[in-house]
């Protein structure tokens, strides 16, 4: 195992996600022979923006993958990647279903769902490769993030496409902790600083807003009526992936959704109803979204575990970059003397491209977000 790279306080780092050149983009969709070549050059260029903008903590900026779990059906055998307009053939209400496209804005045909259509097996690591690659190429701490396992649990299962292969709920989760186990483990031997598993739906469970009962990412697959059922499930679940792996740092990011820059079609409503369930997670760091009022107060956030660190939302990848780097600093020094400094890690709110054809930023206005909290993050480190 590597030695672990330098990591300094009040470090910046990516939630995950970043704007791919409109090239790369242009190459996916035409499948171009060379496109493992563009890829590389992609995320070479993603690095290289990350370090000039002053990031500590880089990922690859997800420039292979489509989105932020529709990849996992170029890795895992059972899979079949569908559109929203595919999965309105399948699903359980049709109407509805396009209904709830309309109503939160989102393209039928520009996102993808990754939809179980057999035995999930692990074709190919998820990431490692990703990770090794990235290593290469920087001399800096790296993320590597996954989809976490209560989301794949939500949002992989469509009746019609999977009963067959999994009747019960309870045979899919143990074979999703399966492979997300194998994986932490391959990033953990690699010496990634950071694995960071993406939970986006746990915020769906406590307020859908405008969804009424669920999101897109998991119209497929209806929870039970029990909401608190379902956040002891997502405990269970994490905590049954990261049991006993040590050599890495497992973050669980939670956000309101970062598919349109329609604030009032995502959804609103602080971290209290999750912060029990969140405590009960045996992760070493929650990434959370904060620089939007949507979220509620960072007080909060005094509830959470003492030994637990913070990835701190503080930009939003939504709006222009017109945010003033004094203003954020001393949002978190405020939060450092609820928390203490030690605890706090500076990032947007979600990815800047979490889903490649529809991202909410573009290229120059994701380095200006990450120069702005490099510039917070400065002044922080100056002032102790």
């Amino acid at each position: 195992m590597a030695d672990p790279r330098p990591i300094p306080r009040f470090p910046v780092s990516v939630v995950g996600s970043w704007p791919r050149p409109r090239w790369l983009l242009e190459a996916g969709q035409k499948r171009a022979r060379d496109l493992a070549q563009l890829r590389d050059q992609a995320t070479l260029l993603a690095i290289k923006q990350q370090e000039d903008a002053g990031v500590d903590v880089l990922s690859d900026g997800e420039q292979r993958r489509d989105n932020f779990y529709s990849f996992l059906s170029e890795k895992l055998d059972g899979v079949t990647l569908m559109t929203m307009a595919d999965l309105l053939d399948h699903v359980e209400d049709k109407a509805a279903f396009e209904a709830l496209l309309q109503t939160l804005d989102v393209p039928a045909f520009a996102i993808k769902n990754p939809t179980i259509t057999g035995t999930l097996a692990r074709r190919e690591p998820l990431a490692l490769r990703e990770a090794e690659f990235l290593r290469a190429h920087t001399t800096r701490a790296c993320k590597i993030t996954l989809p976490g396992p209560y989301l794949l649990s939500r949002s992989m299962w469509v009746q019609k496409l999977s009963a067959a292969a999994y009747p019960t709920r309870e045979r899919l989760c143990d074979d999703i902790v399966a492979i997300l186990r194998a994986e932490l483990q391959d990033l953990a031997r690699l010496g990634v600083e950071v694995v960071q598993f993406d939970e986006p739906v746990l915020t769906e469970i406590v307020f859908a807003g405008k969804a009424a009962t669920r999101t897109f990412m998991c119209a497929a697959l209806a929870a039970t009526a029990d909401p608190a059922g379902e956040l002891r499930l997502a405990v269970d679940l994490i905590n049954r992936v990261v049991d006993g792996i040590a050599g890495t740092s497992t973050a669980l990011h939670v956000c309101r959704g970062n598919w349109s820059r329609k604030e009032d079609v995502l959804l609103s409503g602080d971290y209290d109803p999750l912060l029990p369930y969140l405590s009960q997670m045996r992760v070493d760091q929650f990434v959370l979204e904060y620089a939007t009022p949507r979220a509620g107060s960072e007080a909060l956030l005094a509830q959470l575990p003492p030994g637990r660190t913070v990835g701190f939302g503080a930009i939003n990848p939504r709006t222009d970059p017109d945010e003033d780097p004094a203003a954020i600093a001393a949002r978190v020094a405020a939060l450092a003397t609820l928390l203490g400094h030690e605890r706090i890690w500076l990032n947007p709110d979600c990815g800047f491209g979490t889903f490649a054809d529809r991202p909410v930023a573009g290229e120059a206005a994701a380095v200006s977000k990450m120069e702005i909290l490099a510039a917070a993050a400065r002044q922080l480190r100056s002032s102790r």
